[in-house]
């Protein structure tokens, strides 16, 4: 008796059935590292060393900006530093940058050369000064290349007049050979006499030849 034996289900239904789990590595997450560490931002300090007035603004950008207090300005109690800020026309907004300039202004005064804008500074200097190196090289090297394209094609003309000037003084050869007077030619024809003949002088005639 024939032994039945089960039927397999098909490939794509094991898929389906069965599907992969969805992976996913440290190295997806992580953000790229900047070559520079920046320090955090400084907090700026608690509102009881801040003395706040808002002020009229000035400048460009409509009649609104002359005639609200929308500008805000800081002052540090303990150390006596001043900041405004009237970048936006909301008043909340420049409160905010008021206070974030407060905080660096501070961040410079006690760290100094530490401090976040200072190297942010460098930070900015030394970049300015890579892509300046980057330039020059780049620059450099194209004028290389041109010389050097120059001087190759300075050579191929030089050995092309060198190879050319034979030719040159054959084709003149062969002008001045080949030369003809068309006057000349009317002449002879005139005379019957052939262009290469030439006439007896008189002193070569005989007394018989007469």
């Amino acid at each position: 008796m024939a032994m039945i034996l089960p039927l397999r289900p098909p490939f794509s239904s094991l898929l389906r059935l069965r599907p992969f789990p969805l992976v996913t590595t440290s190295l997806q997450l992580a953000r790229p590292l900047s070559k520079t560490q920046l320090p955090a931002r400084p907090k700026p300090p608690p509102d009881s060393e801040i003395e706040e007035s808002f002020l009229k603004g000035s400048g460009p950008g409509g009649q609104k900006i002359n005639k609200t207090n929308s500008a805000v300005q800081l002052k540090h109690i303990p150390t006596g530093i001043v900041v405004k800020s009237q970048a936006t026309r909301s008043r909340s907004q420049n409160r905010k940058i008021a206070r974030d300039l407060l905080a660096l202004k501070l961040d410079e005064l006690q760290n100094g050369d530490q401090s976040r804008t200072a190297i942010v500074g460098d930070h900015k200097k030394k970049k300015a000064a890579s892509k300046a190196k980057k330039s020059a090289r780049k620059y450099k090297k194209l004028a290389e290349e041109k010389a050097a394209a120059s001087a190759a094609a300075a050579g191929g003309l030089t050995s092309g007049e060198e190879g050319t000037q034979p030719q040159v003084l054959e084709v003149r050869q062969d002008i001045e050979e080949d030369d003809w007077d068309p006057e000349e030619q009317e002449e002879d024809e005139e005379n019957h006499i052939p262009g290469d003949a030439k006439i007896p002088q008189r002193d070569n005639f005989r007394d018989g030849d007469v």
